[in-house]
């Protein structure tokens, strides 16, 4: 007699496929690689942080930090301390990032026009964020959602593309 339900084994390789085709199609957004590009995260750090942060939701338990390394998109096995390495590495670098957004805003460079394009930029990134959540049912309203986001999104490539440089950003 054959059980309909599936094994442990099973369970855990449909879990790493879904987590493995959410991060391949996240990391592939060329939004995320705009920004990733530009930031003080390496794409393997990226990876590991969202695996920590978005893993149990899609899997919906908490994970082990062995389990979270056998996620990551590499073939090579990664092991849990060269995850954990990695996973520390990522956090110090988003904690200093963070901790540079408000070194500036104390000096008050936040006040000042230099930054201006950058606050503007953040807020067309949630104004898109929010737009693909709003998505209608409705095919005409559909259609118009889609062209708006195309639109938003080439502005938001293309905004990025330009603050990326140095010449052009805080100047």
């Amino acid at each position: 007699m054959y059980s309909t339900s599936i094994s442990r084994e099973g369970k855990v390789e449909m879990l790493k496929n879904s987590v493995q085709l959410w991060l391949k199609k996240s990391l592939e957004d060329p939004i995320v690689k705009i920004l990733a590009k530009n930031s003080h995260l390496t794409k393997t750090q990226l990876e590991t942080l969202l695996i920590d942060i978005l893993a149990e939701n899609i899997a919906g338990k908490p994970l082990k930090y062995d389990e979270k390394a056998r996620l990551r998109l590499t073939k090579a096995k990664i092991s849990r301390g060269a995850f954990n390495r990695t996973l520390r590495q990522a956090q110090e670098n988003v904690i200093k990032a963070i901790y540079t957004v408000l070194l500036l805003g104390y000096l008050g460079i936040f006040e000042s026009t230099a930054l201006d394009q950058y606050i503007e930029i953040a807020n067309k990134l949630q104004e898109y964020i929010e737009a693909h959540k709003e998505l209608p049912n409705k095919t005409e309203q559909l259609e118009e959602q889609v062209k708006f986001l195309k639109m938003l999104r080439e502005e938001l490539e293309s905004s990025l593309k330009m603050l990326s440089n140095p010449s052009e950003g805080l100047a």
